[in-house]
């Protein structure tokens, strides 16, 4: 064999051998990347993130988190939107979700707890509010309004209303109201100076650095703040119960104690 042909032999020889790494790369990123889709509580955001990424970590599955308020989650997985988990904000939406076979009721546990508190802007001299029977929210409002999620549909505002209702506060606060679509709008109403009070839940609340805790609702004025979770009836993915599972774990309960939020259950793992 002359060099000539060695060297054309040795020139292809090198060319396939870049051509087959520069293909595996290609081939890798072509391989699908499992994944599950969760619609989550708007005011669950910042903790359910952490805890999505931890069972990422942890499973190598992605999770894709979509938050809104409970109401309008409910009502899109009615309208047949795909989603493999939901995690309502109240006891009322699950229910309403086990009612019209939108989750697998047997996969259901109420998971996390909350607090629902009164917020102003960090430098407001509205502070340490002692809320009881006869609180006048209205007038401690003054000329402004006060900011709460919709008070009828959706969880925060739900809880708001009938903690209002409870005190004897919610006439003179109603004509008074800033309702926003979900509890997060509703904390940005303060934040950003526009309501001089707001109600939300105290995980809210820390996760904001304009805004600060004024008071606490007494818990016997409104119905307990409660987080269940379930599958989708729809959901044909094998890893929801991991997910599930990963949400009744140690590490998921370190997480969201982290937020401040309540861990109802005992964990399985």
């Amino acid at each position: 064999m002359s060099m000539h042909t060695l060297k054309k032999s040795f020139v292809a020889a090198l060319a396939l051998v870049a051509a087959s790494a520069l293909a595996q790369p290609a081939a890798a990123q072509d391989k699908p990347v499992a994944s599950l889709t969760v619609f989550a509580a708007a005011s669950m955001r910042n903790a359910l993130d952490d805890a999505n990424a931890a069972f990422t970590k942890a499973t190598g599955v992605k999770v894709i988190a979509s938050y809104a308020a409970t109401s309008a989650l409910a009502k899109q997985l009615e309208q047949g939107a795909p989603a493999d988990i939901f995690i309502s904000a109240d006891l009322k939406w699950m229910d309403y979700a086990i009612a019209h076979k939108l989750v697998k009721p047997d996969s259901r546990v109420n998971l996390l707890g909350n607090r629902l508190v009164l917020i102003a802007a960090k430098d407001s001299k509205i502070d340490k509010i002692d809320i009881k029977e006869g609180f006048d929210i209205a007038k401690l409002a003054g000329d402004g309004r006060i900011a709460v999620a919709d008070v009828k549909a959706v969880p925060a505002g739900l809880y708001a209303k009938a903690a209002l209702e409870k005190l004897g506060s919610w006439k003179a606060a109603e004509p008074k109201l800033a309702m926003a679509e979900n509890v997060r709008a509703t904390l940005a109403f303060v934040a950003r100076g526009e309501t001089p009070v707001g109600i939300v839940y105290e995980t809210d609340a820390k996760i904001e650095p304009k805004v600060k805790i004024a008071g606490v609702f007494p818990e016997n004025s409104h119905p307990p703040v409660t987080y269940p979770v379930a599958a989708t009836a729809d959901s044909k993915n094998a890893d929801a119960g991991r997910y599930l599972g990963f949400l009744r774990s140690t590490a998921a309960k370190t997480i969201f104690e982290k937020y401040g939020f309540s861990y109802l259950i005992k964990p399985v793992s």
